[in-house]
């Protein structure tokens, strides 16, 4: 059995991102090269969002897109994520939430094995987790 989540991101982020998470966010998208300065606050080991061509567990192509569209920039990526670097991710979509002018989803992830995502939502700037699981049943 494998630790890998499957995860989506579609999203608009702000005319006023500061730079330095555009700059992080490019390193994690596998546009910069230059390493010894990439995100050095998160300690982040790898990008996160680098990744490219056939998934390995997921099915589909790996991606991740970053463009300037008008005032704003548009994010769409599609990865397989290891479990240990979970809190990374976590912690770089909660950036992303809060410069986001897209509200509502902005994404999904899950189990690989899995067959219901957990839905990311933006509210108000604040990174939400929708757990769309049905509840177990209880004996009463």
């Amino acid at each position: 059995m494998s630790d890998v989540f499957a995860m989506d991101l579609a999203l608009d982020l702000s005319s006023s991102v500061p730079n330095a998470l555009l700059d992080d966010l490019r390193w994690h998208l596998g546009l910069r090269d230059d390493e010894n300065d990439a995100v050095d606050e998160m300690a982040v080991p790898e990008p996160l969002l680098a990744a490219r061509g056939p998934a390995a567990r997921i099915g589909g192509l790996l991606t991740g897109e970053l463009v300037r569209a008008g005032s704003r920039w548009s994010l769409t990526a599609r990865q397989e994520v290891h479990a240990e670097l979970l809190p990374e991710l976590e912690s770089l979509i909660e950036c992303l939430a809060f410069h986001a002018t897209t509200d509502g989803v902005i994404g999904q992830i899950r189990f690989y094995e899995d067959d219901i995502p957990e839905m990311l939502l933006n509210r108000s700037g604040e990174l939400v987790r929708m757990n769309l699981r049905p509840d177990e049943p209880t004996d009463h």
